[in-house]
């Protein structure tokens, strides 16, 4: 078992509602520096001002194509270089979903090789909503995602159906090649959620809830203090 600072150094604290406003972002960036999470996960809009705020004290993960993925390739892979040159540490990208129900897994692997490029030595996530695919789909999407020379593969965005599960994530392990990390996103509501993905085989997790968890635990400092009052 993981201590909860293990989990949380596992974790993109995530904060991608569309009603989302500046402060709540910077908020919710000192608590993932607090919490020595893996990065703090915003939407496109905010990457250049946390990075102007934040400098190089922070990760930062922003996503491409999201929630629907079906920009076309060009756009995503525009998208993925601007955010990257407005200071993005990590890319998560939603493939066609339509592209991989319908077998087109042509476009979509050149999609991914295209998103590959742009992103080069930055981290590259495939967002893949599990909850849309087959199984058989599924398993053929992550031996593409495995092909495209992609970091991690994802589970889901947040913004479907469900997000992930204990299954989803050991097919994902069954079929992705060995370097490819998992990431599990969407419906982590407790600790224990968190331990389940981790031991079918989750590296990264994505979610808003787990550092909302220690919140009654948290020292803060000076001038956050400040602001709570």
């Amino acid at each position: 078992m993981l201590t909860k600072e293990q989990i949380l150094a596992m974790c993109d604290h995530t904060v991608l509602r569309p009603e989302a406003e500046l402060p709540e972002i910077i908020d919710n960036c000192r608590l993932a520096q607090n919490f020595h999470c893996a990065s703090m996960c915003l939407a496109p809009s905010f990457v250049k001002p946390v990075r102007d705020m934040f400098g190089d004290s922070l990760r930062i993960t922003t996503v491409v194509g999201f929630p629907n993925g079906y920009s076309d390739t060009a756009t995503k892979a525009y998208e993925a270089l601007h955010l990257i040159n407005e200071g993005a540490d990590e890319i998560d990208a939603v493939i066609n979903i339509g592209w991989a129900r319908e077998g087109n897994y042509k476009d979509l692997a050149e999609e991914l090789r295209r998103l590959r490029r742009q992103t080069q030595d930055h981290t590259l996530k495939i967002i893949v909503e599990t909850c849309k695919l087959p199984i058989p789909v599924l398993r053929e999407v992550c031996r593409i995602v495995s092909d495209s020379g992609a970091d991690f593969i994802k589970t889901s965005t947040g913004f479907a159906e469900r997000g992930a599960s204990v299954d989803d994530i050991r097919i994902m392990r069954e079929e992705c090649a060995p370097a490819v990390k998992i990431k599990a996103a969407g419906g982590i509501r407790t600790f224990e959620d968190a331990q389940a993905l981790i031991d079918a085989g989750a590296d990264r997790l994505g979610t808003s809830r787990l550092v909302n968890l220690m919140l009654p635990d948290i020292t803060l400092k000076p001038d956050d203090e400040k602001k709570k009052r």
